[in-house]
């Protein structure tokens, strides 16, 4: 069962939810403002996801911005970033798409295509 992580007010989250909706795809819906990751889980799907750590801020978000984040991630270590993360779901990039094998963030429909309709 995929695990699709979500700030339910978020628009883009909306829309990502809807696709999965329309394509008949089952998951698990979880509230990150509710229930954060945790460190463990966060690193777990940084090192399935392939991606950057960057990729996994809200880069857009207003407690990025109001921390400067985009300033002190550079220096940080990514133990930090992580730990970081875990402590407001409001850091994480959203909506997030955990598979068995995968992890997306963000919603980009072509990359979640390809991902869950084999």
């Amino acid at each position: 069962m995929l695990k699709f992580i979500c700030y339910p007010r978020c628009t883009t989250c909306q829309k990502a939810q809807k696709w999965l909706d329309e394509n008949g795809i089952g998951y698990e819906i979880r509230n990150i403002k509710e229930d954060n990751p945790t460190f463990g889980e966060l690193e777990e799907w940084f090192g399935l996801s392939g991606l950057p750590l960057k990729k996994f801020f809200n880069t857009s978000g207003l407690l990025y911005k109001s921390m400067e984040l985009k300033t002190k991630l550079p220096d940080m270590s990514e133990e930090e970033q992580l730990r970081l993360l875990a402590t407001d779901g409001m850091l994480v990039k959203r909506p997030l798409l955990i598979g068995e094998d995968f992890v997306l963030t963000g919603f980009r429909e072509k990359d979640w295509a390809e991902k869950v309709q084999k």
